[in-house]
């Protein structure tokens, strides 16, 4: 039987690690980060980003590579 959720029950494995950039290195709210990525072209308001950042909303690779060049990081740094 196929697994969709992390070993600790999560939905996604980089949640916590968006969470942590956008609040140490950006002191952005997830209005605000969400108002970045869809300025990027990436259709995320704040209540997808919270889904996310609690682990409760798959992310998908575009989603990823999006949030990951708005917040300066690699993708991998949010999968590691």
């Amino acid at each position: 039987m196929y697994k969709n959720k992390s070993a600790s029950g999560l939905n996604n494995i980089c949640g916590e690690k968006i969470r942590s950039y956008r609040k140490s290195s950006h002191h952005i709210s997830q209005r605000q980060l969400a108002d970045l990525l869809q300025m990027q072209g990436l259709d995320l308001d704040k209540n997808a980003i919270q889904r996310i950042e609690c682990g409760k909303r798959f992310v998908t690779d575009i989603e990823l590579k999006t949030i990951a060049d708005v917040l300066g990081v690699s993708y991998e740094d949010l999968l590691n």
